[in-house]
């Protein structure tokens, strides 16, 4: 099995090298090629009005001055001999649930992978609290990814589908179940711009996560990083919200309303 990894922590990430050990317990056949900086934040961007530049910084290993789609669709379409059969995406520093899921390069690796219809599957490790001084429980990952993706690379898969596993903020050996989740959303207003002034008097942004205690629903899989599960979650492209399409036919279907004078 030949295997593709990105991520969008950086292709010198600690997570990127946890990402390696978990595919080498699948397959001696690993490529990989990862953005150059962080991208994190990025989402399914491409890079439209510059050139990408490739250093090849080893056997199978590249990295990109773009984003972890324009690494997945080099990747497939180029720098590899033959198409893989999985691209993983991670391991992320900090967990993808909810509405992290549409800005995420994470995801977005994968999907681009699902896009090409390439099995493909994002994993990220949560974090106690996002901070450069807090370290990852790396080996949470590292200790259950592999027979969580063997169980699923044995399954019958949707089209068009693909796998966000996030792993909560925990040592291994406390981790004991895995939860089948969907997707959830936090309260609005959690993301904000933190505004600040620089030495010359000029105001300028961050943006940030005020990280308030939350009441997430069951079954979600910001629950699950709650109470301490594993989530996988089934994700798609199709933003398409079918009851709204279905109320809407009987109202502009047909012919194309005209402006009564």
């Amino acid at each position: 099995m030949r295997i593709l990894l990105t991520n969008d922590d950086g292709i010198e990430a600690e997570g990127l090298a946890c990402l390696e050990r978990i595919a080498r317990t699948l397959s001696d056949d690993v490529w990989i090629c990862a953005p150059a900086v962080e991208q994190s934040g990025k989402g399914r961007g491409i890079t439209l009005t510059e050139p990408l530049r490739v250093n090849r910084m080893g056997d199978k290993r590249f990295a990109v001055t773009g984003t972890p789609t324009d690494c997945v669709v080099l990747a497939v379409n180029d720098l590899m001999p033959e198409r893989p059969d999985l691209v993983l995406s991670g391991v992320n520093r900090g967990h993808n649930v909810g509405e992290d899921c549409s800005y995420s390069g994470t995801v977005a690796g994968a999907l681009q992978g699902m896009a090409f219809g390439i099995r493909s599957i994002a994993l990220s490790q949560s974090l106690e609290r996002f901070h450069d001084e807090v370290t990852a429980h790396w080996e949470t990952a590292e200790t259950h990814a592999p027979p969580i993706l063997s169980r699923l690379m044995a399954q019958e898969w949707h089209e068009g589908v693909m796998w966000n596993i996030n792993f909560p903020a925990r040592a291994p050996e406390a981790v004991t179940e895995v939860e089948v989740t969907r997707q959830g959303f936090r309260q609005i207003g959690e993301m904000h711009a933190v505004k600040r002034t620089d030495l010359r008097g000029r105001d300028y942004y961050w943006m940030s996560f005020r990280g308030e205690k939350q009441d997430h629903a069951t079954g979600t899989d910001l629950r699950a990083m709650d109470e301490g599960r594993i989530s996988v979650t089934p994700l798609h492209i199709d933003l398409t919200h079918r009851p709204s399409m279905h109320d809407l036919k009987g109202v502009l279907g047909g012919a194309v309303p005209r402006t009564v004078g």
